[in-house]
């Protein structure tokens, strides 16, 4: 009988989270002024279309970000803990707690987000360095603008570029300074949200 509980609470976490990367995808590819006829992007807009259009229709953006899409994230993560614990048995905690854990999640999904689209750059630059995929493409599009201050804090020499190692770092510390003391003193159930 553990196994059914088990099973539904995977199959929450993969759907939700699922949607949820390729919502935040379409944040950042909108955040970055990404190309909007790149295949993948043309997916993340026609996939989140269907929830984000009404919502764009009541909450307008502001300077720039689509808030929107951020409201639409942080619902999902408050949706899918909501939908684990109950799952799991337990009763709810206040909603000002579920969405200051999941806002934490969110954080914490931005940075891994970022740690791994730079991680799979480094390696492109290695294995495929002039490829034309339209996936590499949105990766560099992505990463650039916060690789940016690293490579003017620390230019290519020798032909090689350490700015990855320095974005590698600030995120590292992020992660530690304002996710990890944020998951202390809300706490945060780390297995149970998406991002930590």
């Amino acid at each position: 009988m553990q196994q059914l509980p088990a099973a539904g609470i995977y199959l929450v976490q993969t759907v939700v989270s699922f949607y949820t990367i390729i919502v935040l995808l379409r944040f950042l590819l909108q955040l970055a002024r990404a190309d909007f006829y790149n295949p993948i992007s043309q997916f993340a807009v026609k996939a989140t279309a269907p929830l984000l259009n009404p919502m764009r229709r009541v909450i307008p953006g502001w300077g720039g970000v689509d808030v929107s899409s951020l409201i639409l994230i942080l619902v999902l993560q408050v949706l899918q803990l909501v939908a684990v614990i109950l799952m799991l048995g337990y009763g709810l905690p206040n909603i000002a707690l579920l969405v200051a854990w999941s806002a934490v999640g969110v954080l914490g999904l931005v940075l891994n987000f970022f740690f791994w689209a730079i991680l799979i750059q480094v390696i492109l630059s290695w294995v495929a360095p002039q490829s034309q995929n339209p996936a590499v493409a949105l990766i560099y599009q992505i990463t650039d603008p916060i690789m940016a201050p690293a490579r003017k804090l620390l230019p290519p020499m020798g032909g090689m570029d350490f700015s990855p190692i320095v974005t590698f770092m600030l995120i590292q510390l992020a992660k530690i300074l304002v996710v990890g003391s944020l998951v202390q003193a809300l706490g945060v159930p780390q297995q149970l949200i998406l991002g930590l």
